[in-house]
């Protein structure tokens, strides 16, 4: 383990530079003074590293230093391999450049661990987009790519849900994200404080700020000379989680007390699924059952989501969204209260007697 751990921090010197002896104990998951501690073993063992004190101060390998460790573990080599996106490389124009380094990667692997790599590669295999979901074209996603790695400004044609739909945006682009197949496009309007951006999915309220573009929805693209950088402590992964926060958020306003089954529980997905197991109690007035206050956008929303659960779900509050579901069940009752539903204009259906049988 704490071999592991002094590689791990030999690497993410040789990566990443300086990095102070915090930044460190938070990458690793430990504590400030293990980290010391290992530092003192990689200088005891030969390494070339030394540390800085002060506010600017932290550890780092002298100049010119690169271990030439690259040995994987069995789990190491898996992993690479596992994460290997093909689909979304070649839409970025790396589909060639991927293959080739796996290829090298495959050929640097000792004939063990090039066995389990295989394995992983015939046996696993990454489908990111949703079932139903039609495939979108990105024709410009290459050149987005290109200004992101670039820091270039772009000017780009967009077409948000609404009007005018086609507009024109000068962007700085700050980063690209797949998410469920679909690629979005992180900017902030180019050197315009409080300027307001086309986002036609979900971003941070203030519209100075970056905000998210769907790639699919740009309509022309052209990159400038005007260079872009990143604000200062600005990380995309932390950003999209952010925003993504916000967004269900924003969705799911309101509340509604629910008491659910367990095959009602089990239907839950999303952020639902996510309340349920960070509030869910038992009932304790049915057994085997389950309450939980549960996010829901709006009452017609909610009326539709939990008629859909049958009799797994019982709303219990908010008494107006109870009384609503309460009036719909009544309504589609009446619709069946004739007894006629079998008979059409030339008398009873094939299906006539299924209602006859000992369950009925």
């Amino acid at each position: 383990m704490k071999s592991s751990r002094l590689l791990s921090i030999l690497l993410l010197l040789q990566t990443r530079g300086r990095m102070t002896a915090a930044e460190l104990a938070q990458e690793l998951e430990v504590s400030v003074r293990t980290v010391y501690r290992d530092a003192e073993a990689l200088a005891a063992a030969g390494v070339p590293l030394y540390g800085d004190a002060g506010h600017s101060g932290g550890y780092q390998l002298l100049a010119g230093y690169r271990t030439r460790l690259t040995g994987l573990s069995t789990g190491e080599a898996e992993a690479l391999f596992l994460t290997a996106m093909p689909g979304p490389a070649a839409e970025l124009g790396l589909g060639q450049a991927l293959s080739a380094a796996q290829l090298k990667l495959r050929a640097a692997l000792p004939a063990e661990l090039r066995e389990q790599a295989d394995r992983m590669r015939l046996r696993f295999h990454l489908d990111a987009p949703g079932w139903y979901a039609e495939h979108e074209e990105t024709p410009y996603l290459a050149q987005v790519a290109d200004a992101v790695w670039r820091g270039r400004v772009i000017e780009v044609r967009y077409r948000r849900w609404k009007e005018p739909q086609e507009v024109d945006r000068r962007l700085e682009p700050y980063g690209l994200v797949l998410k469920a197949g679909r690629w979005y496009l992180v900017a902030a309007p180019a050197g315009a404080t409080g300027a307001t951006g086309g986002a036609a999915a979900p971003g941070p309220a203030d519209a100075a700020g970056p905000r998210t573009y769907r790639v699919d929805q740009i309509l022309a693209v052209r990159e400038t000379a005007q260079e872009c950088r990143l604000p200062e402590g600005f990380e995309l992964a932390a950003h999209w989680r952010r925003t993504q926060e916000e967004f269900h958020a924003r969705l799911h306003p309101q509340e509604a007390v629910v008491r659910l089954s367990a095959r009602g529980a089990a239907q839950l997905t999303g952020v639902e699924a996510r309340a349920l197991a960070a509030g869910g109690t038992p009932d304790p007035e049915r057994a085997g059952w389950t309450r939980a206050v549960l996010p829901v956008e709006s009452h017609e929303q909610a009326q539709a989501r939990f008629l859909a659960l049958g009799p797994d779900a019982e709303v219990l509050s908010p008494p107006r969204l109870r009384a609503r579901v309460r009036n719909a069940l009544a309504a589609t009752a009446a619709l069946y209260a004739d007894g006629g539903r079998d008979e059409g204009p030339d008398g009873p259906g094939p299906d006539a007697e299924a209602d006859t049988g000992p369950d009925a």
